[in-house]
């Protein structure tokens, strides 16, 4: 028997940390996008995660926690914010403190599919289980011009059982054409919907109201949403 005695000490595999819900934050860094876009989408997203409506919304869930990365999309993909764990304001504001620093993560241009699959890819790999798995998307055209096509990589997405969200940033008049473009090419899944930016000043309030449905989940059709002023 003596030969098992090392079995005993190979380490244990480490254990999946569950939370209510994975989301994958895809923003845009498109050509399209400059650096003060960049900032103001960042600090849209921070503010949006610490305020209050999005706090209870989380501690509201069946497990008090969801899991959220923030990831730049263009033709490339970069990781601004890694997984992290939100189980509260203490959590909500490291993770928005993080966001404000890194340089810009992704150039070029929108290569949208690749950036779905990234999504996806990253939901997998990661150590964490969740009742549900969204990605978040944002842009403000859909426009595909390298890597796989739209609808292939939203196929492979929703075959996954991950549900695709769109955030359209809209501007030049186009609101209405983009927000439906969007839900005809982008969003998919179960409870899957568009919440439109329809301005500068109204994208907090979008991204704000944009999380509480995602975390509160549970729609079971496509809604279209638009912020609007304070």
């Amino acid at each position: 028997m003596r030969w098992f005695l090392p079995l005993l000490f190979l380490p244990l595999p480490a254990l999946a940390q569950e939370v209510d819900l994975e989301l994958v934050l895809l923003a845009d860094a498109s050509g399209s996008i400059d650096q003060e876009e960049i900032d103001f989408q960042r600090q849209g997203y921070a503010s949006a995660l610490t305020h209050p409506d999005v706090l209870y919304a989380i501690s509201s869930t069946l497990t008090g926690t969801i899991a959220v990365t923030y990831v730049e999309w263009a033709a490339n993909q970069g990781v601004v914010v890694d997984w992290t764990v939100i189980d509260g304001e203490a959590a909500a504001q490291a993770f928005a403190t993080r966001l404000l620093d890194p340089p810009r993560m992704a150039y070029g241009r929108n290569a949208i599919g690749a950036a779905l699959l990234e999504g996806k890819r990253l939901i997998e790999d990661n150590q964490i289980t969740s009742l549900r798995q969204v990605i978040d998307f944002s842009g403000d055209s859909v426009g595909n011009f390298s890597g796989p096509r739209i609808s292939d990589a939203r196929a492979e997405v929703l075959a996954a059982g991950i549900t695709i969200n769109g955030l359209p940033i809209l501007r030049d008049g186009r609101a209405q054409d983009l927000a439906q473009a969007y839900e005809n090419q982008i969003i998919g899944g179960p409870g899957a919907f568009v919440v439109a930016a329809t301005s500068r000043d109204t994208f907090a309030e979008a991204v704000r109201r944009k999380l509480v449905l995602e975390i509160a989940g549970g729609f079971g059709r496509t809604q279209t949403a638009q912020a609007s002023r304070k």
